[in-house]
């Protein structure tokens, strides 16, 4: 494969010699109390990228490759497919089958180049980083945080004990360094329940006693809930967001170490026209064995897909949510999400904001960048497929209301391209049920004399079932090509194990959840909806009873499916095993992925282990503790 850069010879802008810059904008090295290397009042370089990062021509070439490739792939895939279908001549069902394989199909092939250029910047360049956060060589480790900066955590009935005993872990980190005064907390209430009300007061009493913090705490509670999560945040940047330079925002379950938030704010200081940074947030350790199979998966897939993304969006990245830090005055002016008309489900306020606020802030002139690095930005996973449907039914709403923002004003190309896979991602999902669906009607047509290529079939169908796996293995294979990477997640056996069972679970998951967004995006038409609560995070026994309640359908299509097939064409159905075993087996695997005693038999074998569980992070460690204190409490007032 030909990227646009060769390993062996690294263009200007990616050099690794020490003190090196690239030629760039105007800058100054700053009058006193002013942060070094800020750019200056001169207009910037039309032929750079708005913070001075990268020439245009640089990222347009990226593009341009990444274009090539997905485009040469869907055409090539697409061939192979009508190959199939034409056999015994085209019928109404095989154009059902290629349009729905079309919809389908592009994220899995994005998925795949993004893996592949990942892996091959991460074991193909002498500095990784330099080629994808060229950002970093902005910001320098002892540089001074001349700005205020707010820690924005938005909440609606949480645990209060858990939230505020996270935030002290953080705020004391803080302390812990010289600019603990330059951050104050902000908690951000949207909660209802007159219960958690009252002990989210209490909390924020207890953290903001006493005058030894020099990181302050507010805490601020909103009756309404207008707008949910990005109406709370535009509500404090509108009221309170004239005190603070930078935001970095938090969820619920967000964790980051001081380093890392420093890490953000520095990067912030130094480029003006940077509006957010998101970092590469990776889960907790977790009991849950559903919770420690899913992140042991993006643990490791997560690396080479998002430096393989972060190579050709550059600086047009993605913003997740939370764990980024943003530049409020930019946000505040140019991010005010819109009324979308119509009535909720698709209409009223946008519930997957941050996706648009990224888009808002590349279209007002600044660049919005991702850290394709691990490093003390964490958050939890939940503990059972029922609940990972839950969030990923709200975050399907909110996906589908793009469509009435697909025709903003202004967006960039790859803006754009961003909201329209946005939408992908989970009509895909229905594409997917669609496919099957005509699959089996299929079977029912009358049978060709024309032999069928067997051969042909079988190949393709690796090839689409490898190409599904790529960043799942490009994950394990940059880890065990690396020595001092195998030993950070307990060594090669364990982390081979480790990806083998991870691998069955998202086989057998998979179906499970894109009959579950397919069933969902047909409710929508009809006004169901999904709102934003509290969300459960520790493992919990899951009973059958909950299982089949939210799982029965799942059955119920498998069982169907299963049936069609094994009586009109049973050679097919061992092809078709994992999907139905996925299906039909969906509230057995519920209730054993989220079984303690499941989680502990893996957790004491170091299996689906992530390499904080041998190499424990301080601040997991603290926040551990204080969580632990927080629940003894709440014991002993009971």
């Amino acid at each position: 494969m030909v990227l646009a850069f060769d390993p062996r010879t690294k263009p200007p802008e990616m050099s690794t010699t020490p003190g090196y810059r690239p030629s760039r904008p105007p800058r100054h090295d700053g009058a006193p109390g002013e942060v070094p290397g800020a750019l200056s009042d001169a207009p910037a370089d039309p032929t750079w990228t708005p913070a001075g990062l990268q020439p245009r021509t640089v990222v347009a070439r990226r593009r341009l490759v990444m274009a090539t490739l997905v485009l040469g792939t869907l055409a090539g895939l697409t061939a192979g497919l009508s190959v199939l279908l034409g056999h015994g001549g085209w019928t109404v069902l095989d154009y059902v089958l290629l349009a729905t394989f079309l919809l389908s199909t592009p994220w899995t092939v994005i998925g795949f180049w993004n893996a592949v250029i990942g892996f091959a910047i991460l074991h193909g360049s002498r500095d990784p980083m330099a080629v994808v956060a060229p950002f970093l060589s902005r910001a320098h480790p002892d540089d001074p945080i001349t700005a205020k900066v707010a820690l924005a955590l938005c909440i609606r009935n949480e645990d209060p004990d858990a939230v505020f005993a996270r935030l002290a872990v953080m705020r004391e980190a803080l302390d812990s360094t010289p600019w603990g005064e330059r951050f104050v907390v902000a908690v951000l209430s949207d909660s209802s329940k007159p219960e958690i009300i009252a002990a989210e007061e209490a909390a924020a009493s207890r953290l903001s006693a006493g005058s030894r913090h020099a990181c302050s705490v507010r805490y601020r509670r909103r009756t309404d809930n207008a707008g949910f999560k990005a109406g709370n945040i535009r509500e404090f940047v509108d009221h309170a967001g004239d005190e603070f330079e930078f935001m970095i925002t938090l969820d619920a379950d967000s964790l980051m170490s001081a380093d890392a938030m420093l890490e953000l704010v520095r990067v912030m200081q130094a480029l003006p026209r940077l509006g957010i940074l998101q970092s590469l947030v990776v889960g907790r350790p977790a009991e849950s064995g559903f919770a420690r199979i899913f992140q042991f998966g993006m643990r490791h897939g997560m690396r080479s897909y998002t430096t393989g993304s972060a190579w050709w969006h550059a600086d047009c990245g993605p913003y997740w949510g939370h764990n980024a830090a943003i530049r409020i005055d930019a946000f505040r002016e140019h991010c005010k999400l819109p009324h979308l008309p119509g009535r909720p489900p698709l209409g009223g306020p946008v519930l997957s904001h941050d996706q648009i606020e990224a888009a808002m802030m590349r279209r007002a002139g600044y660049e919005v960048r991702v850290l394709a690095r691990e490093g003390g930005s964490f958050e939890e996973n939940p503990p059972a497929l029922p609940d990972f449907l839950k969030r990923d039914l709200r975050w399907c709403q909110g996906n589908m209301q793009y469509f009435k923002l697909l025709g903003m004003p202004g967006l960039l190309p790859v803006s754009r391209l961003q909201v329209l896979l946005a939408i992908l991602m989970y009509m895909g999902a229905a594409g997917w049920v669609a496919f099957i669906l005509a699959s089996a009607v299929k079977v029912l047509e009358p049978a060709t004399t024309e032999p069928f290529p067997v051969a042909f079939g079988i190949f393709f169908f690796v090839v689409i079932f490898a190409m599904s796996l790529t960043p799942k293995l490009a994950g394990l294979a940059d880890i065990l090509v690396r020595r001092d990477e195998r030993a950070r997640y307990g060594g090669g056996a364990r982390l081979v194990a480790g990806g083998v069972i991870e691998v069955i679970a998202s086989t057998l998951m998979a179906p499970a959840v894109a009959l579950a967004d397919a069933i969902f995006m047909v409710g929508l038409a009809f006004g169901r909806r999904v709102g934003w609560d509290g969300q459960k995070r520790d493992g919990y026994r899951l009973s059958w009873a909950h299982a089949f309640k939210g799982l029965w359908p799942q059955v119920v299509f498998g069982l169907a499916v299963a049936g069609l097939l094994g009586a009109v064409m049973p050679a097919v159905l061992p092809w078709a095993a994992p999907m139905l075993a996925g299906l039909i087996g969906a509230p057995a695997f519920a209730v054993a992925t989220a079984s303690p005693a499941f989680g502990r038999w893996l957790a004491a074998r170091g299996l689906c282990a992530i390499p904080e569980e041998f190499a424990p992070d301080p601040t997991l460690v603290a926040a551990a503790a204080a969580e632990a204190g927080g629940r003894e409490e709440e014991r002993l007032a009971a």
